[in-house]
C-alpha cells in the first residue's frame, strides 16, 4: 500500500512514485546499511514517539 493512503497494498504506489512504499523502505534500509525490516522497525518506533508528543 502505499503506506500513507492506507489502501492495504505495501508493493501498490497508486500510480505516484511518491507514496511510501515497500520500495522507500528497502531504499532507506541500502542508504542506512540496514535491513528493510530494521528501516520499518525504526520509522514505526520514530513515529510512535512523535504521536506521543502531540498527547
Amino acid at each position: 500500500m502505499c503506506y500513507n493512503c492506507g489502501c492495504g497494498k505495501p508493493d501498490n504506489d497508486m500510480g505516484n512514485p511518491k507514496n511510501i512504499t515497500n520500495k522507500t523502505f528497502e531504499e532507506a534500509a541500502k542508504a542506512a546499511k540496514q535491513t528493510s525490516e530494521e528501516a520499518k522497525r525504526k520509522t514505526y518506533e520514530t513515529l510512535k514517539k512523535e504521536f506521543e508528543k502531540k498527547k
